[in-house]
């Protein structure tokens, strides 16, 4: 079993940054593909970012691509999201989400992660 507890959100400007952290528990991290997604008040949860375990693939959703940057620090058992440039449609509860396996093709999917954080806000005023 993982724990993920997610933290960094808040309420900022638009055009400002954020940096969100997801804390794992649990001795195999670093073999976790992990993911950052969103969910928008009367919204569906829609997939933001994408990294495998050794980190050498990412993927990211268009609607974030050049703002928002995924990192992770296995010796920590954490995964950041530093979101620069935000807007008000990136207004949403972000969560992080663990893969066992590593990376699969339902990477963007909720349908490829099998443990869940609790979620953090992030509201962006115009």
């Amino acid at each position: 079993q993982v724990q993920l507890v997610e933290s960094g959100g808040g309420l900022v400007q638009a055009g400002d940054s954020l940096r969100l952290s997801c804390a794992a528990s649990g001795r195999t991290f670093s073999s976790y593909g992990m993911g950052w997604f969103r969910q928008a008040p009367g919204k569906e949860r829609e997939f933001v970012v994408a990294i495998s375990g050794s980190g050498t693939r990412i993927e990211y959703a268009d609607s974030v691509k050049g703002r928002f940057t995924i990192s992770r620090d296995n010796a920590k058992n954490t995964v950041y999201l530093q979101m620069n440039s935000l807007k008000p449609e990136d207004t949403a509860v972000y969560y992080c989400a663990a893969d066992r396996a590593g990376w699969s093709r339902l990477y963007g999917s909720t349908d490829g992660y099998d443990y869940w954080g609790q979620g953090t806000q992030v509201t962006v005023s115009s």
